[in-house]
């Protein structure tokens, strides 16, 4: 993978960075996703975000490369603390667990002030994204599934709402599995939860051999009631 030639998975993210905006790509590593932005005339600015200084200097040195140092400015720092609220017109996080995107947003919402778009790429537990999006008046408007290199990963599109948009009154099922993916059911779509259902199947019966507490208690019931939303999900 380079600057021109993305994995399946950034290529993907790139498709919904909207044509002019300024992006910011946090966590941007080896600022891949900014540089190939700039290359194919989808942004004229761009900034890359990362907050340890390896990842950081694999960014600097990418960006002076390929001469883009007076398109892209790689800054170092935690989340969103690298930008003036209103400076990026899109956000880009790929990459990381759900809840610490969450967790950067979360942190860094005064500086989502004029952001137009958020092009978020879980790698785990997208739930956790759609529920702050669905609290913060980020309407989700688009998402998409796919396999690459025996991984299967979410993207998640959003711009600012009331959050309400996306869900029906099967919300608890769509937070899970995504109201977009949901009616789309995909194979890569069927494959992930079918992966998912084995999983919570066996970690069940280990809770039930390890003996009742009150939390394994309260984590069986949760897990139950996620393969009862599978299950229908896959039955449709």
């Amino acid at each position: 993978m380079n600057s021109e030639n993305l994995s399946k998975r950034l290529h993907t993210v790139a498709t919904y960075i909207p044509k002019g905006s300024v992006l910011a790509d946090i966590g941007s590593d080896h600022a891949y996703l900014p540089c190939f932005a700039i290359h194919k005339g989808i942004v004229n600015q761009a900034i890359a975000g990362e907050v340890a200084d390896g990842p950081w200097t694999s960014a600097y040195n990418q960006v002076m490369e390929e001469g883009f140092q007076n398109k892209i400015s790689v800054r170092k720092g935690d989340g969103l603390e690298v930008l003036a609220p209103g400076e990026a017109d899109c956000i880009t996080i790929a990459g990381m667990g759900g809840t610490l995107i969450s967790s950067i947003l979360e942190r860094g919402k005064e500086k989502l002030v004029g952001t137009k778009r958020l092009v978020l790429q879980p790698n785990i537990q997208a739930i956790n994204i759609r529920k702050w999006l669905h609290s913060n008046d980020w309407d989700l408007i688009a998402e998409t599934i796919l396999e690459e290199d025996g991984k299967i990963y979410e993207i998640l599109v959003a711009e600012k709402g009331n959050g309400k948009a996306a869900y029906s009154e099967k919300k608890e099922s769509e937070l899970l599995l995504g109201p977009f993916l949901m009616k789309e059911c995909s194979d890569v779509f069927r494959k992930k939860w079918q992966a998912e259902l084995k999983h919570w199947k066996h970690i069940i019966e280990q809770l039930e051999k390890s003996g009742k507490t009150e939390s394994s208690q309260e984590k069986q019931e949760q897990l139950k009631r996620n393969i009862a939303i599978v299950e229908e999900a896959l039955s449709l």
